[in-house]
């Protein structure tokens, strides 16, 4: 299958930052996940060393902050 590669050439990092915006939020959640998980997959093979049992799915991190009042 081959991909279609086009470039955007922005005149400053503002509208640059909006133009990624704008392209990402037209995109499906499913293409987005897409994205996201073939980004993970290209880190693990940038960085093999690193093991982790999560490589294949998203993982889900909770932290529990306390406030303190006042």
């Amino acid at each position: 299958m081959s991909k279609k590669i086009w470039v955007n050439k922005a005149s400053s990092f503002m509208e640059a930052n909006k133009f990624d915006k704008e392209y990402y939020l037209s995109l499906s959640p499913e293409e987005r996940l897409s994205i996201l998980q073939y980004l993970r997959e290209k880190f693990w093979d940038i960085n093999p060393g690193k093991k982790h049992e999560s490589r294949k799915r998203l993982s889900r991190v909770l932290k529990i902050i306390k406030q303190t009042q006042g």
